[in-house]
Parts: structure tokens; sequence; C-alpha cells
């Protein structure tokens, strides 16, 4: 019998005349419905029929995570008067309850997905609802594309909705539309918050460290367990306290010892029953309940007897290193779209209270939306199935964000190396056979190739413990945490199994597939050990996480990324690790293991074949030529051998050159000529200009090959580095085919002759070039010498040596400047000439005395 009383009481039903018009005229439209509303539950009924007085339709409900599925299922079906699986089912990864008669059937965005990429039409489908499209899960996403190109190209009759409690309603209008070019679908607001709430703002103590990786200051977590204490002092009704991980539910249950409430722990790997006892809410005269969630309770819940939320203001978002292969999670402050899905949950069944542990004033600087997955995530899954669908780059598709180049290149190499896309990214034949398997495109690559080495069971039982990490108690050796999964005894093993079972029919309906790169080498059989099966399977799924034991400790993966276990792990010992789950924060250099599983070298190079090269490997490394011949994986030496003077020439003298960028100029032989060419060749280029070469530093090692050879390609070592003359190898840059270079003496000369008869050198150092010469020897030169046209910095010398003058206008020292210096020297130095009127004296560079003998 239906509950007509129940479904009187949700506002959205004032809103479901102007959806099912919009549907009929347009056939797609945004449902707006603030949380508490009944979104989720009364519109799909009606949408089917099921209520009301409109045409019976089959309806396909999305959401984004499975205990939704289940638990908007059992809220419509009760609402019928019925069972799960009669006018409303449900389906989710390895678990179906629905039948002929099932007019609303509930479904993951990702079993969506696997139905569109096995029938593009959606046969037998109506109306399709994607519910909670504001948080912008990359299925959900991807899903909403494949539709909208769906009723664009093939269905137009099929109807489309999107549904959020907080989302861009406008943007979404927009997607819906827009390949069919019809302008933006219809958005029908619904009105009403449920039964509303009130907020208080309870901001944590001063001192609070931020949030980094997954690490939470364990002072904000006390904070939030005092402050669920407080608000059950002050109000009646269970709490719904939100906080980011499993990790700080189990802390902050802790904290919660002995307070007056039963305290449950709700999160996607909880145990059915526990799900289902949260769901079902407290028995009449039981004890008030503290439920502490995840984002899992955030959105399409109604969590029995909640009237106070106690909200974090923290959130779990995917990050992934693309250059390592290595994802990882980011605690982040929740978004405003999350935090308002968390305030819905409290004014569910009645007037409800929110206490957000932050202050009032940072709640304007929070991020309107959760940042949406295809921007931060892992895509290879996603390239897949654009790959499938037909459009490899996913430039044709409605998406609200384009996915970003680098992560798609990523993603494609991934997928190329595991024999899924060809070198044009279009899906072969076993990357659609891959992408029916339900798992992440390396869990199928470790599937398929697998199975035949280890056995189909085998094979999907280490693959269902790799597409769902173990709990943390299970330890770090996948082959151990394998055998405490097959004991069982916890929510996590009776999943595992479900997902194994799976998997292993998943392998049989796939049928025989071509073996994967480096597939085929893979030695094993059905009768190896446990051990090695983990490790071979793990290591087919992630060949880039293949490690060999370092000699100083710890690990180095054939990506090139270090790794470290932690103390007291049984793995510290193995010599070749293959790393199912490890992650790396920005201030950490290497990764830390989270699961491994122990392999040989014989598994790591089928694994990673790939990634095996051989060859000859010369560089610059501490202050040589290392030449050796290597066998590597990835960046892994297998095999090193010293080369001598059989190493290739060629790639010695990119090592020299390498040698000469990174440490000068100055691994050269330069003579005192050699630096007085360079700096008379700066000193022309800088006056003159071309063909004058520029003869800088970054100039000469860039042209380092044109003007060192053939010396540099003689040499093989840093000393022969040293025995190349760089004044001869200058010459070279000179420009002779102008027939300038035989003016170098002319324009540069590296002495000039002055009054005395003396050869003086010239020094082009500096910005000018400069003469310096004993006053005395200058006598009777009125005009100032010149070079390249520019007249030389005189630094005319005391009979000691010292500057008694510097100029460049000589004839004016005579006029101006002599008398001053004559009277303060001619004292000092009586035995050299000081003559009044120097224009007419005798130049010379001897003493008084002597001149007069030589007179």
């Amino acid at each position: 019998m239906i509950r007509n009383d129940a479904l009187d009481r949700l506002p959205v039903r004032h809103a479901v005349p102007e959806l099912l018009n919009a549907l009929d005229e347009r056939g797609t439209a945004v449902l707006y419905a603030p949380p508490g509303t009944g979104k989720t539950t009364l519109v799909p009924l009606a949408l089917a029929g099921l209520i009301g007085d409109g045409p019976r339709r089959r309806v396909l409900v999305a959401e984004p995570r499975r205990m939704a599925v289940r638990a908007a299922a059992r809220r419509m079906a009760w609402l019928l008067g019925q069972e799960v699986g009669e006018a409303v089912g449900f389906s989710v990864r390895g678990e179906r309850r629905a039948g002929p008669a099932t007019r609303v059937e509930v479904v993951t965005t990702g079993v969506l997905l696997q139905r569109l990429q096995r029938d593009q039409e959606l046969t037998g489908v109506d109306v399709v609802l994607l519910d909670e499209c504001h948080e912008r899960h990359l299925d959900a996403d991807t899903a909403m594309a494949f539709l909208v190109d769906v009723r664009a190209t093939l269905r137009p009759e099929l109807k489309l909705i999107a549904a959020s409690a907080t989302s861009d309603a406008e943007a979404w209008a927009e997607l819906l539309t827009v390949l069919d070019g019809s302008g933006p679908a219809p958005v029908v607001r619904a009105t009403g918050e449920g039964h509303g709430c009130r907020v208080h703002f309870a901001p944590p103590p001063a001192g609070i460290r931020p949030a980094h990786g997954t690490w939470v200051d364990p002072a904000l977590l006390r904070h939030v367990a005092a402050t669920v204490r407080l608000a059950m002092e002050r109000h009646e009704g269970d709490v719904l306290c939100f906080l980011p991980g499993t990790g700080e539910i189990a802390r902050t249950a802790g904290m919660l010892d002995g307070v007056d409430a039963e305290v449950l722990q709700l999160h996607g790997r909880a145990p059915a029953a526990v799900q289902d006892a949260v769901l079902r809410g407290t028995e009449p005269g039981g004890r008030r309940r503290v439920v502490l969630a995840t984002a899992v309770a955030e959105s399409s819940l109604t969590v029995p007897g909640v009237r106070i939320v106690v909200d974090s203001g923290l959130a779990r978002e995917p990050r992934m290193d693309h250059a390592r292969g290595l994802g990882s999670l980011a605690t982040v402050p929740v978004s405003i779209a999350g935090a308002t899905q968390r305030l819905g949950r409290a004014g569910r069944e009645a007037f409800g209270t929110v206490y957000r542990c932050w202050a009032e004033a940072d709640d304007g600087r929070r991020a309107r939306f959760p940042s949406p997955e295809i921007k931060i995530a892992d895509l290879a899954s996603f390239a897949l199935r654009t790959a499938c669908w037909g459009d490899p780059s996913a430039a044709g598709l409605a998406l609200l964000d384009a996915p970003p180049a680098g992560a798609m290149a990523a993603a494609r190499s991934v997928l190329t190396a595991i024999g899924a896309v060809g070198e044009d990214g279009r899906a072969t034949e076993r990357g659609v056979r891959m992408s029916r398997l339900g798992v992440h495109p390396r869990l199928a690559r470790a599937l398929l190739d697998g199975a035949p080495a280890v056995g189909a069971r085998r094979a999907a039982e280490v693959v269902a413990l790799l597409g769902e990490e173990p709990p943390r108690e299970y330890g770090d050796d996948l082959a151990a945490a394998w055998r405490a999964a097959r004991r069982g005894g916890d929510g996590y093993g009776a999943r595992w199994k479900t997902e194994a079972r799976r998997l292993e029919r998943s392998i049989a309906e796939a049928g025989t597939a071509p073996r994967g790169p480096g597939a085929g080498g893979v030695a094993g059989a059905p009768g190896a050990g446990d051990d090695a099966a983990a490790g071979l399977v793990t290591a087919l799924a992630f060949p880039e996480r293949v490690a060999r034991a370092r000699p100083g400790g710890g690990f180095l993966m054939v990506s090139g990324t270090g790794a470290s276990l932690a103390e007291g792990s049984a793995l510290r010992s193995a010599p070749w690790l293959a790393v199912a789950v490890a992650d790396r924060t920005a201030q950490n250099a290497t990764a830390r293991v989270r699961l491994a599983a122990v392999v040989d070298e014989d598994v790591a190079r089928a694994a990673a074949g790939h990634l095996l090269t051989a060859g000859e490997e010369v560089r610059w490394e501490d202050g040589d030529v290392v030449a050796r011949s290597v066998a590597r994986l990835g960046a892994v030496e297998l095999a090193v051998r010293p080369l001598r003077e059989d190493a290739d020439a060629g790639l010695v003298r990119e090592a020299l050159l390498d040698g000469l960028r990174r440490e000068g100029l100055g691994l050269l032989r330069w003579s005192r000529e050699s630096e007085e060419l360079r700096r008379r060749l700066g000193f022309l280029h800088r006056v003159l200009g071309e063909p004058w070469p520029d003869v800088s530093d970054g100039v000469l090692l860039d042209r380092a090959e044109e003007w060192l050879e053939p010396e540099l390609s003689r040499a093989r070592r840093r000393t022969d580095l040293g025995r190349i003359d760089a004044g001869q190898a200058l010459q070279r840059l000179l420009p002779w085919a102008t027939g300038e270079a035989a003016r170098l003496d002319e324009l540069a000369p590296e002495r000039i002759e002055v009054p005395s008869g003396s050869r003086i050198r010239v020094d082009y150092g500096g910005e000018q070039p400069v003469l310096a010469v004993k006053l005395q020897e200058m006598f009777g030169l009125a005009e100032t010498p010149r070079v390249a046209g520019t007249p030389v910095l005189v630094h005319l010398l005391s009979p000691a040596g010292r500057p008694a003058a510097v100029t460049t206008d000589l004839a004016s020292f005579w006029r101006e400047g002599y008398r001053s210096v004559r009277a303060e020297l001619r004292g000092r130095y009586p035995r050299h000439p000081w003559p009044e009127d120097p224009g007419t004296a005798e130049p010379t560079r001897h003493t008084s005395a002597r001149l007069r003998r030589e007179r």
C-alpha cells in the first residue's frame, strides 16, 4: 500500500508537474531541489508512473555511491509498501535485485557506464536521472557526457535529468543540449528545505595545524569530539558527525569513549550489517546514537533519528602524481556545496541543529564546489572508456571541464603499454574486453594476463584485493592479507569474496584475449604458491611499481621513485617487491609502501618487459666521463659492465659537452695568450659587433662543437679536455670568410708602441681597453692612442709602477693635471725626469742619470 502521507510531506512533489511538462516538451531538464525535499525518492516514482497519473516508464536512477543506491531503493520500496526487487530494484557491482516488474532501478554511475559500454542505446530504458551531479565524480561526468551523446545521435526520445541539491543549474542546462543545439534545457526548481535547521559555528582553538596529505591535527579531532558532547547536552536526537576518512573516524570514536550513546562508524568499507543498522534507525526506547561518517552520508541518504549534524569541515579528494604513477588522497576544506549537503542531513525528519567546526568568517573563503575529479584524478579508466566510445581525445563529449592534456597523455601511455589502445589512441579488441571487466585498466590487464599463469580464481582473488585496499590491520604483505581475507569474519572479507567471484565470472565472459605487452613470458603456473601468485598478479597490474632493494636500505621502483617500508615490516628483507599501494606526499622524496608482494627478478622482467633496455650509457659523473654497458629495468640497473676505450665516440662527445656545460670552460687549457685573445675578441664584438664573435661563456658553450673540433672528437675523458689549447681553438671563430680576421692585430693589437719605443701590452679585460705605462715614457704624446676607434684608458704610472693619473685625454692631462702630479712625485722620485714642459720633453723609460749618459 502506497504511503501517501509520507509522500505528501516531501516538498519536491510541487515541482513534479513542471518537471513532467519539461520532459514532455524538451526531453531533458535540470532538477534543482534542496536537501531533504525528496528528489531522490519521490521524483523517480512519479517519472515511472508508480504514483500519480503519469504514463508507465522504465526509469534508471544513477547515484555516486553503493550505500546511497541501496538506501534510495529501500526508501522508494517502503513508500510503495513493497520489498526491494519488485517495482523498485537496484544494481551495484556484484549484486542486483531487480526483476521483470521493476520500473525504477537505482544503480551506481559505474554500473550505468558498464551498461552504456555494452548497449549505447540503453534499450528498454525511458528515463535516466543522474543524481547529485554537483559532486563531480568522474564516473558521473562521463555518464552524463555519453548520455548527452546518445540523445543527440541515437535516441532523441530518451529522457535525461540532471538532479542536484546544490549544483550550478545553468551550467548543467547548457551542457544537456550542447550537442543538439536546441538551447538550454529547462531548469525546474523545487522549493522548501525539509524541516529546516539552525547553524552554530564552533571554531577550534588557536594553534590547529592545517591538514596535509591524510594527516589531520589530533587537536582538531579532540575539538570535534568535544563539540559532539556539547551538542548532545544541548539538544535531543541522534548525532551525525562528518569526518574526512576512516582513520579520523576511528580516532574520534576513541575520544568519545564513555559517552551515553551508541557510537557507530559509517563509511564505504563498513560491514553491510553496520550500514543497514545505521539506516534502519533506533528501535523505540533504544539508546541515542552518534554516527561518525565520511562523505558517503552527505547525499541521497536519510539517517533516521538524526537531529544534530557536527561537521569537521574537512573532506578527502584524490590526487594523482602522473609522472610517478602514484595516487594519493588530500585532506581539504569541504566545499560550500558539500557543507550544504551535510547541513541538509539534520532537517530530514524534524527541525535540526548543525555545528560547523570552523569560524563563520571562513565560510565565504571555501570553494563553491568540490574539485572536479576529471581535473585531479587518474584518467586511465576515463581514457579507455572514451576510446571504446569512439572519441579517444574526448574532444567531442559534453563535459563541464575538459580533461587536462598531461593527465590524458599519461593515461594513454598506460593504456598503450598494456595493449588497451593502439598508437592512434583507439581501443583494441583487448581494450574493449578490459573495459567490460568493471575494474581499472591496470587491474584488467593483471586479470587477463595473470589468469593463464596462476589460474582464473587466484588471479580474480588477488585483483579483488587490489581493487579495494584491505584494512590496515591486515598488514602490508599482500599475500598475508590474501590469507586473512580468505579466513573472512569481517565486512571486508565478505565484500572481497563477492568481488572475487564476480571477477572470476568476468574472465570467462571476456573469453580468450590477446596477451598484453610484456605478458608473453610471464612465468608461473596454476600450481604455483600463493605468495608467487600474489606477486605476479600485482606486478602485472603495476609494472612501474616493481621495486628492487637498495644496498643502503629502502627500495627503488622502476619508475625512478624511491620507496620505504614501515619499521618492523617483514617485507624489508625482500630483494624485489611488487608495490600495490603507495603514497608520496609533497614533503617526502620517497613513497611509503602500504601494501606489496614479494617477487623475483624473473617476474619483474616479465611484468615490466616494456621498460627493459640494454645498451651503452655514457655520461658526465663526479667530474669525469663514466662509460658503462647497462641492462636496465626502467630506473633499476640489473647488470653493469665498465667500458674502456670502446665506448661509443658520439656518446663520449655528448658527455664531454655536458661536462663543459656543468663545470664551465675552465676544463680547457687557458694560457695567458689564450685569455688575452678571448678578451680582445670580446672587446671587438662589444665595440664593432658582427662579424666579430661573441665569446661569452654561454655562447662559447652553445657553440662548443663548432670551435672545439677536432680536438673534442679525439677526447675521451676530463684530462683530454685539459690538453685542448683554448686560444688555438678560438682562432676558428675568427671571421676568416670575410677577411676581417686579418685585421685582428690592427683593430685590437696585443701591444701598443709608446713614444719611448716600448711596446706596452693592452688590457682588454674591462669595459674600456687599458694601457698602463710609466708617465715618463709618454712625454711628447698629445693624442691618446686608440684601438678600433676607441680611446684607451691610459694609466700613467709612477716610477714605482703605481697609477699616478688615469685619463683618456692626454692633451688635457699635460695641460691641467701634470703640474700637480709633478709637484707630488718629483721629491719622492728625484732620479727620474720631471720636466716643466712634458710636451717637448724626451720620452724615456730610464732615470735622469742614465738619460744623460746615453746622450
